[in-house]
């Protein structure tokens, strides 16, 4: 079996500048994939190669592949592109994009375009949704997060809010965090944000346990994933996914152009859609046909 396989029809024609490589996955995943390699066609008109990896690959055999084929420059989408970019960096310009979490060492040589949404964006969204909201929870693995919790403490100033991070290093940790945190909170003024992160928010104990008191103490509760909302989550933010592509292309076009002069690292999803969950709206007390508006989808559906 090939551990690539052209994705698009000619995709394998010489003159393609910049190469697009994912893991071949079932939907919805193969959809998200799609949508973004759209955007990054878009944007670069075409002179796109777009590569799916099969789940038998190994990294440095794709890799090996791309050599091969003269890639200038590589983009890698989720977890599999990201490993075969890292088997890349220092021979080429690479940028990964699609990841839900990273750790900042991973991003020292390229540039990472996560999926967890920028704090600024969600912070914004909160004080516009619940302007009686003055401070804002966050428990956060400071391995995989610590990166998002210094931007996270830039936009809460920026919004005049008071953002009380407390980092955990395992599920247990955070249990007794959150226990805490929702024990002393003030539901008039507090709210609490639940991070894309597997150590901290644990959807079989944590999520049950924060939507619960949520509800009962009239407490905002909001989400960087955008499945917590059908599940009680005030709001989140998702991908919109053709326009990641747009910039990811536009990223790959400044690495064509200087590529010594881009900067690597973990950066958070500016490319976003809103998500809002309308039962928890209205018991919270917000009027839900003023603040619906301006929000791609909305729970429950019927």
């Amino acid at each position: 079996m090939a551990v690539l396989a052209a994705a698009r029809a000619g995709a394998a024609e010489g003159g393609r500048p910049v190469t697009v490589v994912y893991p071949e996955l079932g939907e919805p995943f193969r959809q998200v994939f799609a949508a973004i390699v759209e955007g990054i066609e878009e944007r670069l008109h075409g002179s796109v190669t777009s590569l799916a990896m099969s789940a038998a690959a190994a990294p440095a055999d794709v890799a090996e592949g791309l050599r091969k084929r003269d890639a200038k420059v590589v983009i890698g989408l989720g977890r599999g592109g990201m490993r075969v970019a890292a088997s890349l960096a220092g021979e080429l310009p690479v940028l990964v994009g699609c990841v839900v979490s990273v750790q900042e060492a991973e991003a020292r040589a390229f540039p990472v375009y996560t999926l967890a949404p920028d704090p600024a964006q969600l912070l914004a969204r909160l004080r516009r949704l619940v302007p009686g909201a003055r401070r804002v929870h966050l428990v956060f693995d400071p391995r995989l997060n610590g990166w998002l919790a210094r931007l996270a403490r830039e936009a809460a100033r920026a919004e005049g809010l008071e953002l009380l991070a407390q980092e955990a290093m395992d599920p247990a940790e955070a249990l007794r965090a959150y226990s805490q945190l929702l024990a002393a909170a003030d539901p008039a003024r507090d709210a609490v944000w639940l991070p894309q992160d597997p150590t901290t928010v644990d959807d079989n104990a944590v999520l049950p346990l924060v939507l619960k008191e949520g509800w009962n103490r009239n407490m905002a509760v909001f989400s960087s994933h955008v499945a917590h909302v059908k599940r009680g989550a005030l709001f989140s933010l998702y991908p919109d996914n053709v326009e990641l592509g747009r910039t990811l292309a536009a990223s790959a076009q400044r690495l064509l152009t200087a590529p010594r002069g881009s900067s690597a690292g973990v950066l958070p999803l500016r490319q976003t859609r809103a998500a809002l969950n309308i039962r928890t709206a209205a018991h919270l007390g917000l009027e839900v046909g003023a603040v619906q508006s301006g929000f791609d989808l909305v729970y429950p559906s019927n």
